[in-house]
């Protein structure tokens, strides 16, 4: 039992990780046929690791600040699936006053849809963390002018907007809440049971 166990176990992270697996072996592929290429790629690759490991566990340390200290039914208040216009603007201002990679908006997006925020507030939260950051904004009106900036700018609010409120109806109920499900209480228990059931078996 405890060999069939591992094996699913092994599986299921071959599964998980198979993607990067596959890079792996290009990438050693490339440097065993063309050293130069292939050191260049692991040290861009190092790099990459470096700066994630520099962004990552800040965001870790917020998020679980935010889960801990933030009641779930303040954040449905003003976030939930009633929060209208309200909710609207606070997903934007928290996507919008950011910095950072949109890699790291995703723990956050996790923590908000545990803490009972619409699908359509957390897309939101998402679009304005990946195309209407300030820093981006005051970057561009520097570098690139205001018409340009604020013209792209203000593509970013409308195509934010506008996916949400297309995702919002195009997607039925039920497939809502099977997004949602994954983040629920009722589907901690549900992976806590199967974990104690194959430890009796």
């Amino acid at each position: 039992m405890d060999g069939l166990l591992f094996g699913a176990a092994m599986k299921r992270i071959l599964r998980e990780y198979l993607g990067f697996l596959v890079m792996l072996g290009v990438c050693l592929v490339v440097l065993k046929f063309s050293p130069t290429l292939g050191r260049r790629v692991f040290q861009i690759a190092f790099r990459n690791v470096l700066f994630m490991l520099s962004v990552i566990p800040p965001i870790f340390i917020l998020v679980g600040l935010f889960d801990v200290w933030v009641p779930k039914e303040k954040v449905m208040k003003h976030l939930g699936d009633t929060s209208g216009f309200v909710g609207t603007a606070i997903s934007l201002a928290l996507g919008a006053f950011t910095a950072g990679p949109l890699y790291a908006a995703f723990p956050v997006a996790e923590v908000l849809l545990k803490k009972g925020v619409s699908l359509k507030n957390v897309w939101i939260f998402l679009g304005a963390w990946s195309t209407m950051k300030i820093p981006l904004l005051l970057f561009e009106l520097q570098n690139l002018g205001a018409l340009f900036a604020l013209t792209r700018y203000g593509m970013s609010f409308l195509g934010v907007l506008g996916i949400a409120w297309v995702l919002e109806r195009v997607i039925d109920p039920e497939e809502k809440r099977l997004i949602r499900l994954p983040f629920t209480e009722e589907w901690k228990k549900t992976k806590e049971s199967d974990i104690m059931g194959k430890q009796v078996l």
